[in-house]
């Protein structure tokens, strides 16, 4: 397996699950869910609540890897920054999804969408649409476009999305994010924002019967993986880098 955190600047893996209905937010119910997770990583102990309805707790942040986890109004995320293998991660989004049913009530029929992100950011100081636009190309169709003198490229982030059943309920997406806008352009003072790469497999509607939230898990996660070692890599993660290298 391709060592993740060698591909980029910063690598993390999150789970976001998206109900349909409300989560509990009573103060028994949230803490519960919390310990009971805590237990399992002693070092996630920094709880706080934002927004008056969303829970967090999480690890330090100093060291540049942490987990976290938080549960809003109708939505159960979980993460890992800069985690040791994509398995690592994983393993906390399991016991995250195998907790849920009993302890926040959360049925296979209550889910909106499930999914499952890769992010890869890179540090680069400049214009990040340039940047992929000479990293990947841009087509074709596109190319005269960048022969036009005195131009200069504001807004590239390819994305493409791709249904993997025939009721298009399970997708893919590789996606681009880029932090630079026309006034930094335009004056040449660029921030240290970080340029983004992310893969999302996703499944939309309730669960099959027979299916829980682990095993969707892990199905959206081998066709993330899928992805990522035969279409991500060496097409967009490794020239990438060599693009900011050259820089």
């Amino acid at each position: 397996m391709t060592p993740f955190a060698s591909l980029s600047d910063d690598f993390y893996v999150n789970m976001n699950l998206m109900t349909e209905m409300e989560l509990p937010g009573q103060r028994e119910t949230v803490l519960h869910f919390f310990e009971c997770l805590q237990k399992h990583y002693p070092t996630m102990r920094k709880f706080y609540c934002r927004e008056k309805r969303d829970f967090v707790l999480e690890e330090d942040k100093d060291q540049g890897r942490y987990r976290w986890t938080a549960v809003e109004s109708r939505r159960l995320s979980s993460g890992e920054v800069n985690p040791a293998s994509p398995e690592a991660a994983m393993k906390q989004h399991r016991l995250v999804l195998d907790l849920a049913p009993a302890l926040l009530s959360v049925s296979p029929l209550d889910c909106e969408a499930l999914d499952l992100l890769f992010g890869f950011d890179f540090a680069y100081r400049g214009n990040h649409n340039a940047l992929l636009a000479e990293a990947f190309g841009v087509g074709p169709s596109f190319e005269l476009m960048g022969d036009i003198p005195g131009t200069r490229v504001i807004n590239y982030e390819p994305s493409l999305t791709l249904a993997v059943d025939e009721e298009c309920r399970t997708q893919v997406r590789v996606s681009t994010e880029t932090r630079t806008n026309a006034f930094q352009v335009r004056t040449g003072d660029y921030g240290e924002d970080q340029l983004s790469v992310y893969v999302t497999a996703r499944q939309y509607g309730s669960l099959d019967p027979a299916v829980g939230y682990v095993e969707a898990i892990d199905r959206l996660y081998g066709l993330a993986m899928d992805v990522i070692e035969n279409c991500v890599v060496d097409q967009i993660l490794r020239p990438l880098a060599r693009t900011i290298a050259m820089k």
